[in-house]
């Protein structure tokens, strides 16, 4: 080694500190260990290092506890979905069919700010007039006020930060020393935002200087909001400005200057905003954004936070205003002036005095007052207080503390219901302050509430909505729908409300349209069907109320928006009212929307409300085919792109919803569509050729060869595209085109399938799952015109590919093109490859999506039936190693296969090996993994019901008491499969268990009645019935009655159907003695649930009942005259099966005994109760005849009172539905009179 490798071989750290880099390496010496450890003490620091190494892991990961946080809304929502909160909700219109109403704006005023507003841009455009190039005069100016440092009329701010240096003043120092936290700049700070125009009460040219904010005669200043200023007020920086920022040239080249002139900027449409528009702002308060006024943090002459809004202003608060404001009075709170106390705790108490106050200062807004970085000192640091000061604890607001009667207020409901925190005497209040009040405790129980104070809350909104006034209303309602926070159930439980309300207002909603449909017509964009159609329910009963003149007036000044967004939705709602009131009212208005001259907008929202009716009626635009189809045509010719696009899948939309009719409407336009589907290129072609693709299934069918043939060579040219939404439509437009029946066989095997495979089946195609689940879908459409096997033979190769995803989407082809056609024209040497290629891809399969795989193996094997036999034992070895491996998911994947393969197995008379399978799952009855336990009880179940219970192997009497204790495992999978299992031993094998297991069973079935799932419950009272008929009903009768003790309802409901259930099968007299002596129990939900046996109990057993209606009669006496009204509405329900039951059998003085009992409960006001008041009366009325029923009605149908008349005439409706024309022989016989002979000859009567 030379000597300057020997040099570099050791390193000095310090004096004396060397070691060899090649033994040690490189590293700093910190890095080694100072001392020589034990292999104990060695095995816990590197546990110890893998542990923290293992928590930096976690902080990196994502939050373990996402999945339980609330899921609001505005989460799941789109950028798209988000601009709704972009549109302002609009003042109340004007009612043009009420003669008094005077109020609100009109259709023009309306129209008029539309025209005014400019176009469409991004929301940080900058204006013409702040862009613009400052003349050379400027420059020159402010170049040399630059340079020379001269004080100038518009005085530079200066940062707090800047800190002097004693005995040197620099060239932009304005104050040499500061003298106090409190003193002003000596040089005042002014200054425009952005070139806004100058705010009254400052001088526009700045001649005079501005006046320092201490002066005795200056005006009190106001802080401003994003826009204009309000008058009076100096706006002196920008609200978010954390500290006052030194002027820079940019912004000076616009603030006056000596001899200067500022420039006139464009005026805003928010400078002439009136104060009518703004009812419930304070005077002289700056109007908020809802009311088309200036956006504002602060309304008055105080900052506006979250905390300091009263409801009015709340109403007009739009979520991203609120945000603001609440960040905004978060970061005051922050930088609140600091006390004495803790300014001594940060500046030394010498050096340093307190500045009084001058004599003409006024109090403000509290500014931003920013606290300086504590200062190092000798002594001082800091520290956490031990309390919060006064002054934070007098801000803060226990949300909680609402009264008893109140739900929880949430944080975010804070914006809407602060009102309730802070609220007057109901003394002092006025009436409108009362109905405010009132109205926020009903809409927060109906928010947040439990069940019961929301049923109350909506109850007394709804009945007394015209007392509190629509526009109160909606003022709380709608602004509260609108916010990000909402949850779904919340925002079902608002809406519902507001249907609610739209019914009892009915057409007092007129002013007020607009509003609720800015914010119910998003929900029509929601993937959630049901928000979709609750969204549509609203707007319907919406048209309803107000009429077809006031939605298209209310809703035409969107219809041509510059917002895309607000066209969309506009669309979707007018969809919805012609679905409401009929699609000829809206005719007319379409055909002048459709070929609007001024503006594409309204031409293009046009065609989409066509678009929108077809999709959302279907086949109910039949009858208006023509018309529509006529009102869009001409826009195949319009000069933009994006209505002809438009108009084109409307018009594939409108042949969608009519097919297979209504190909004479489409002759118009099927020229214009050949023509630019050769001549365009682009999205335009996409849907001319869509359009195209949906009108030629509706032709004859030499018409549709004829199309078929010249529209090919196009969709081949664009088969090779890389455009994944032309591919898209390219696959729909083939594959409807090859179901055509005009469309020969041989051409689509010549001329389309080679180009298809081609083109389509490569392994790109399986990424996107659109283009994928289309391309399968036309592929199996082709092989239902080609055949199966060549389909088949052209991607059976494919099943050994090496990319898993394109080997799922060649299995699932495959088996869908198998089940569709069977395997008959499959040869053998197309099988041999066919079997091969699926095991390989079942074997290879290792993603979480396995159940495609699955499935399609299963389905080939039971298509091929016998011709499976020499592979069986192939696959049996296959399923024995897969069921070893140590992933959960493989072992699942065979136990599955088992139970989809086993019909097929005993087929091919391999009960040998269906055995040997069935012994391998049972030893692997001891599964830790749920899912896979409940595949291979699965499994069991399959192989039992194919081989029976005689020849199973293990025998039943060793499967049975492996299954017991199993039936305690909670995963709803494992239960479902065990519980039928059991049951199908207890109904064909039961003797082959001894009778002390069942019983044993029976306590473990008690437990599977609380499951969730509806099926479980349901086998295992059914299981209750087969064991009793094995050991006989006694013992399984008093496990079950011990049962009808218990809490939980749902328990003792299934409790009561298994009684039901072993009284179907061991018979009536071995329960009814057991029920009529447990209903002697002086409990309520014992003798409750006695009652929903027998009502069970008489459903199951029908025309038996009539053995053992005299015994129950004296039961029924009792139930139907008990205080409790729960008990009486059971009782009704066990009068009705009974009656239905016993019909024609010769119980008719039983029958009308236990009618005049259950009569009189037809005045109660429980919903539950008067329905099964009335089911029993219309049961007596299939039993006992209608005249009974009759007269029994007749003395009640003109009573004085309404409430005995409304549920009197409910019955006689219920009977003159059921039987009107057996009513006629049974009507009193009346006195003829002067005007009217109501004599009738018994042929008459008769006939």
């Amino acid at each position: 080694m030379a000597k300057d490798d020997k040099n570099k071989a050791f390193l000095s750290t310090k004096a004396g500190d060397t070691y060899d880099t090649d033994l040690y390496g490189t590293g700093s010496k910190e890095q080694f260990n100072q001392t020589i450890m034990d292999e104990d003490e060695e095995e816990d620091e590197v546990t110890r290092r893998g542990f923290v190494q293992e928590a930096l892991e976690a902080q990196e990961e994502a939050d373990p506890m996402l999945e339980r946080k609330r899921k609001t809304i505005g989460d799941r929502e789109t950028e798209y979905m988000k601009r709704r909160y972009d549109r302002a909700l609009s003042p109340a219109r004007r009612d043009n069919f009420a003669d008094d109403d005077t109020t609100g704006r009109t259709y023009a005023e309306v129209k008029n700010e539309e025209a005014d507003k400019p176009a469409k841009k991004g929301r940080w455009d900058t204006p013409a007039e702040e862009t613009a190039e400052p003349t050379e005069e400027a420059k020159t100016e402010v170049k040399q006020e630059w340079d020379a440092g001269a004080v100038t009329d518009t005085p530079q701010r200066v940062s707090k930060w800047d800190t002097p240096t004693p005995g040197k003043t620099g060239k932009f120092d304005a104050t040499p020393v500061r003298k106090s936290r409190w003193g002003a700049p000596s040089t005042p700070q002014t200054g425009t935002r952005f070139g806004d125009a100058p705010t009254p009460g400052r001088d526009a040219l700045g001649d005079a200087p501005t006046p320092n904010r201490w002066d005795g005669d200056a005006p009190t200043p106001v802080r401003t909001g994003f826009g204009d200023a309000t008058p009076g007020a100096t706006p002196s920086q920008r609200d978010w400005d954390p500290t006052p920022m030194r002027a820079t040239p940019s912004s000076m080249k616009w603030d006056s200057g000596a001899g200067g002139a500022m420039p006139t900027p464009k005026k805003s449409k928010w400078d002439d905003a009136a104060q009518a528009e703004t009812p419930a702002m304070a005077t002289g308060a700056t109007p908020s954004n809802y009311t088309g006024a200036t956006p504002s943090n602060y309304v008055g002459a105080t900052p506006m936070g979250y905390q300091s809004m009263t409801p009015q202003q709340l109403a007009q608060t739009n979520p991203d205003l609120y945000n603001q404001q609440k960040w905004t009075a978060e970061v005051e709170e922050r930088n609140r002036p600091v006390t004495d106390a803790e300014l001594d705790d940060i500046l030394p108490a010498d050096g340093y005095e307190i500045v009084a106050f001058p004599e003409s200062y006024k109090p403000i807004t509290p500014a931003r007052k920013y606290t300086s970085a504590p200062t190092p000192m000798a002594g001082t640091g800091f520290s956490i207080p031990e309390a919060a000061p006064a002054t934070q604890d007098a801000n803060r607001v226990d949300v909680t503390d609402l009264g008893p009667d109140l739900p929880e207020m949430k944080p975010d409901d804070f914006q809407h219901f602060s009102a309730l925190l802070n609220q007057k005497p109901e003394e002092e209040m006025t009436k409108q302050e009362f109905k405010e009040i009132w109205i926020m405790k009903l809409l927060l129980k109906v928010k947040n509430g439990d069940p019961q104070q929301r049923k109350s809350g909506m109850k007394i909104l709804t009945e007394k909505a015209r007392w509190f006034g629509a526009q109160m209303l909606f003022d709380q309602i709608l602004p509260l729908l609108m916010s990000p926070s909402l949850e779904d159930q919340e925002r079902h439980l608002i809406v519902k409300l507001i249907g609610r309300i739209l019914f009892k207002l009915d057409d007092l909603v007129r002013p007020y349209v607009h509003k609720i449909l800015v914010v119910i017509e998003p929900m029509l964009l929601e993937n959630d069907y049901y928000a979709k159609a609750e969204g549509r329910e609203i707007i319907s009963n919406l048209s309803k109320a107000a009429g077809m003149p006031t939605m298209i007036q209310t809703m035409s000044p969107d219809v041509d928006n510059v917002d895309d967004y607000v066209r969309n939705t506009t669309a979707r709602a007018f969809a919805v009212v012609a679905s409401a009131l009929g699609i000829p009212a809206i005719l007319p208005f379409l055909k002048a929307v459709c070929r609007a001259k001024k503006s594409w907008y309204a031409r293009h929202t046009g065609v989409k409300i066509v678009e929108q009716i077809a999709i959302l009626m279907g086949c109910g635009v039949l009858p208006h085919m023509k018309s529509l189809v006529d009102i869009v045509a001409e826009g195949l010719y319009d000069e933009q792109s994006k209505v002809k696009t438009a108009t084109a899948l409307a018009l594939a939309a409108l042949a969608e919803a009519a097919a297979p009719y209504g190909i004479e409407a489409f002759d118009s336009v099927v020229k214009p569509l050949w023509t630019g589907s050769q001549e365009l290129r682009g999205k335009p072609l996409e849907a001319f050729l869509k359009a195209i693709g949906y009108i030629i299934p509706l032709m004859e069918k030499e018409y549709a060869e004829h199309y078929t043939n010249g529209i090919m060579n196009k969709l081949i040219e664009e088969m090779k595209t890389p455009n994944d939404m032309m591919k898209k439509i390219v696959l729909k437009v083939i594959k409807q085109c090859v179901a055509t029946d005009g469309v020969e066989r041989e051409y689509v095997r010549k001329s389309v399938s080679p180009h298809f495979f081609k083109n389509f089946w490569v392994k790109r195609m399986a990424v996107d799952r659109r283009n994928y689940e289309q391309l399968v879908e036309t592929t199996v459409e082709i092989a239902n015109k080609v055949g199966a096997s060549e389909i088949v033979e052209k991607i059976v190769e494919d099943l050994k590919d090496e990319n898993e995803a394109y080997r799922r989407m060649v299995v699932e082809t495959i088996a869908k093109v198998v089940d569709s056609l069977g395997t008959v024209d499959i040869d053998q040497e197309l099988e041999n490859k066919l079997i091969n290629g699926i095991i390989y891809a079942f074997q290879e399969e290792s993603a979480e999506d396995s159940e495609v795989v699955l499935n399609g193996f299963g389905t080939i094997i039971n298509a091929l039936g016998k011709r499976m036999k020499p592979y069986l034992r192939q696959i049996s070895g296959i399923i024995k190693w897969r069921l070893n491996n140590k992933t959960p998911k493989i072992r699942q994947c065979s136990a599955d296969l088992v139970s989809r393969i086993c019909r097929v197995i005993m087929d091919c008379d391999e009960e040998l090996l269906l055995g040997n399978l069935g012994v391998i799952l049972f030893e692997y009855l001891g599964e830790e993994y749920p899912e896979v336990l409940g595949s291979i009880i699965a499994g069991l179940k399959g192989i039992v019901n194919v081989i029976g219970m005689a020849k199973m192997t293990p025998p039943i009497k060793d499967l049975l008491p492996q299954l017991t204790p199993i039936l305690k495992n909670r995963h709803e999978k494992v239960q479902e499969n065990c519980i039928d299992l059991v049951g199908r031993i207890a109904d064909r094998a039961p003797k082959s268990v001894p009778a002390r297991e069942w019983t044993r069973i029976c306590f473990e079935l008690l437990e599977l009645l609380k499951a969730h799932k509806k099926a479980i419950r349901r086998a295992a009272v059914n299981t209750f019935g087969y064991i009793a008929r094995a050991i006989g009903p006694s013992d399984v009768l008093s496990t079950l009655l011990s049962n009808l003790k218990v809490q939980e309802r749902q328990q003792r409901v299934c409790t009561t159907i298994a009684i039901a259930i072993v009284a179907e099968t061991c018979g009536p007299f071995t329960v009814i003695p057991s029920l009529m002596n447990e209903y002697r129990v002086p409990e309520q939900n014992v003798q409750n649930g006695v009652l929903k046996a027998f009502s069970f109990m008489f459903e199951y057993i029908g025309e038996m009942g009539s053995d053992y209606c005299y015994a129950v009669v004296p039961l029924l006496e009792d139930a139907l005259t008990d205080r409790d009204v729960i008990h009486r509405q059971i009782a009704c329900n066990v009068v009705k099966h009974l009656t239905l039951g016993v019909a024609g059998l010769g119980c008719e003085d039983a029958l009308i005994h236990l009618l005049n009992l259950v009569w009189p409960n037809v005045f109660e006001t429980a919903p539950h109760t008067i329905n099964s008041c009335v089911e029993a009366i219309e049961a007596c009325r299939v039993s006992l005849g209608p005249g009974v029923i009759l007269s029994y009605t007749l003395h009640g149908l003109f009573h004085p009172s309404r409430q005995v008349r409304e549920i009197y005439w409910k019955i006689f409706n219920n009977i003159y539905i059921g039987c009107q024309d057996a009513l006629v022989p049974c009507y009193p016989q009346l006195p003829d009179d002067l005007a009217n002979n109501y004599w009738r000859s018994e042929a008459e009567t008769f006939l």
